[in-house]
């Protein structure tokens, strides 16, 4: 009999890789667990093997997706929208961070202009941004002397960071004149599996400068990186994934379908009024998919929709799960709406507020059309600084652009003030952690109320776990606490 080594353990245990490109990082690793061979073989191996070839069978051919979530890569996106920000972070499995409205002054930022527009139409677009970034500049300084005169500076606090503290509070109140087409970054680590979906999402999307940022991020992982870490040498990014990364067709026929779907057999109606942030736990899954299914396409209510689609035969919801999967190719995931979770949110938010929730990933969250239909918020400071006037002026000129412009670059206009619909659906360990976090002193007071708002809506659906979520009254506040 062999003898047996009843100690397998290895001089090291622990072995660190460094940074390669993320197509041969995948291939290494794909590779080292598919072989008894140690990772330092592995990465050997790779250095006169073609992960090209490997890729292009076992990822693209064969299906092996997970292959290349074990490749990572870092991108950054400067001179974009918020418009085009909201859209490349719309990914459930994305790590990143887009720069801050809260912190920053915009009032010399100019703003992106939709790529769509005529000449005439940029100018009444243009002139009407201008003025909303003249008035978020002039309520953003009378909030700052406001604020100033309401909460000296305490003893023990330096100058430097009182200032910092109150100009934040400021551009709290001042953040809701910011349009929609305010230039911002975003910094994004994702798998090449992420990024392949986000180039082939975006490369489709309703936005002509998404559509042209998804054309340029392929373009992009062809080639070698821009920013070089100590001036190494490197090769192309991803230049696989950029040959395979094609627009994504079924999402946008599904949409249309959908909306087809709506005009033949919707009739229209006066809903029921429900509240800003309404909570249901669905409990017939088929109808839960319905309401979901049509709710980016509607401007009804989650709660309006379930109900239709509980009152349905069971044939009229099979024909409408069937028309939303028609389109779906081999390579097509089943898309999101398929998820389902034991709390379904519908919000009426301003677009400022959407923006942070919208970096909680940990849910399955869904939009309508972004809106002026549904009206603004405007913070109840502005008032107390007196300028309720020139705000509402700046509103009613960023509507009668709007009207002039076509959609879906009138959006670009939206100030963050515009109230618009969200469904987020979640298990109860988000909405805790979203509830907590989100109503805390430091957040932004468009977002506390939200916050605390789902608390109560669970209190009243579900006391038992309502009680277990520890969240911030709205009219608790710290001014001076960042």
């Amino acid at each position: 009999m062999p003898e047996v080594s009843l100690d397998a353990s290895m001089a090291k245990r622990v072995l660190t890789v460094s940074p390669m490109p993320p197509e041969k990082l995948a291939y290494a690793l794909a590779r080292y667990s598919r072989s008894p061979d140690s990772i330092r073989d592995s990465v050997e191996w790779v250095r006169t093997h073609d992960s090209a070839k490997f890729l292009e069978s076992f990822y693209f051919q064969y299906g092996h997706a997970s292959i290349a979530d074990l490749g990572h890569v870092t991108v950054c996106f400067e001179g974009i929208s918020e418009i085009a920000a909201t859209e490349i972070e719309d990914e459930q499995l994305w790590d990143g961070q887009a720069r801050s409205s809260r912190y920053q002054d915009f009032s010399k930022a100019g703003v992106i202009v939709p790529p769509e527009l005529t000449a005439d139409e940029k100018q009444i677009y243009a002139a009407a941004a201008a003025r909303l970034l003249d008035t978020y500049r002039s309520v953003q300084q009378s909030a700052f002397e406001r604020l100033r005169e309401d909460l000296p500076k305490p003893p023990d606090m330096k100058e430097e960071a009182y200032y910092r503290n109150l100009s934040a509070r400021a551009f709290d109140v001042a953040r809701y004149l910011l349009p929609f087409g305010i230039p911002t970054g975003v910094g994004q680590v994702t798998s090449i599996r992420t990024l392949e979906k986000q180039v082939r999402r975006l490369k489709s999307s309703e936005f002509q400068e998404v559509r042209e940022i998804g054309e340029e991020l392929g373009r992009a992982c062809a080639r070698p990186p821009d920013c070089m870490w100590n001036g190494d040498h490197a090769e192309p990014l991803a230049p696989t994934l950029a040959r395979h990364a094609d627009p994504e067709e079924y999402p946008a026929q599904m949409r249309a379908d959908l909306a087809e779907w709506v005009r033949d057999h919707l009739a229209p109606g006066a809903a029921a009024p429900v509240p800003d942030v309404d909570l249901i736990q669905p409990t017939h899954p088929a109808s839960d998919l319905c309401a979901t299914l049509l709710y980016p396409v509607t401007t009804r209510s989650y709660r309006e929709l379930y109900n239709l689609a509980q009152a349905w035969p069971d044939e009229k919801r099979r024909q409408l799960i069937r028309i939303a999967l028609g389109g779906r190719g081999r390579r097509d995931d089943l898309p999101r709406h398929f998820r389902g979770a034991p709390y379904a949110l519908d919000i009426v938010m301003d677009i400022g507020a959407y923006r942070d929730l919208h970096r909680h990933r940990r849910c399955h969250q869904f939009r309508q059309p972004y809106t002026n239909k549904l009206g603004y918020e405007t913070p109840a400071f502005v008032a107390r600084c007196g300028a309720e006037a020139v705000f509402a002026s700046a509103l009613h000129t960023a509507d009668a652009a709007m009207a002039q412009l076509p959609q879906p670059a009138a959006q670009y206009l939206l100030p963050f003030a515009a109230r618009s619909r969200f469904l987020f659906k979640m298990d109860f360990a988000e909405l805790e952690y979203v509830a907590r976090l989100r109503s805390g002193v430091k957040g932004h007071f468009s977002y506390r109320r939200v916050a605390w708002e789902m608390k109560q809506a669970l209190m009243r659906v579900d006391p038992v776990l309502g009680e277990l979520v520890e969240a911030t009254p709205p009219w608790v506040e710290d001014p001076l606490k960042r």
